[in-house]
């Protein structure tokens, strides 16, 4: 990806971003196999992903504390709507 070339990290998640956008998180569920599209530096803990499975876009939240790991996604019945808020997120709506 292009934002990487010449980068130690990759892009964030500010927390201005954060509270512009309203999502309501969701405990993980089984999917098949997932194929990541994006994804924010794991510097923090907190990491997002953008994900595809069986034609599903959501939102992968993965919070991190010392060895243990939550995992919670956004996904919605739009795509579009995933992607709107996926933008939002990384400041670029």
């Amino acid at each position: 990806m292009s934002w990487e070339e010449g980068d130690l990290h990759g892009r964030h998640v500010s927390a201005a971003a954060l509270a512009r956008t309203a999502i309501t998180w969701t405990p993980e569920r089984p999917h098949g196999q997932v194929r990541i599209r994006d994804y924010t530096c794991e510097c923090r803990p907190v990491v997002y992903e953008l994900c595809q499975s069986g034609g599903v876009t959501f939102i992968r939240k993965m919070t991190r504390k010392g060895k243990e790991a939550t995992i919670e996604e956004y996904i919605t019945r739009s795509g579009v709507e995933v992607h709107t808020v996926w933008r939002r997120l990384l400041d670029l709506a």
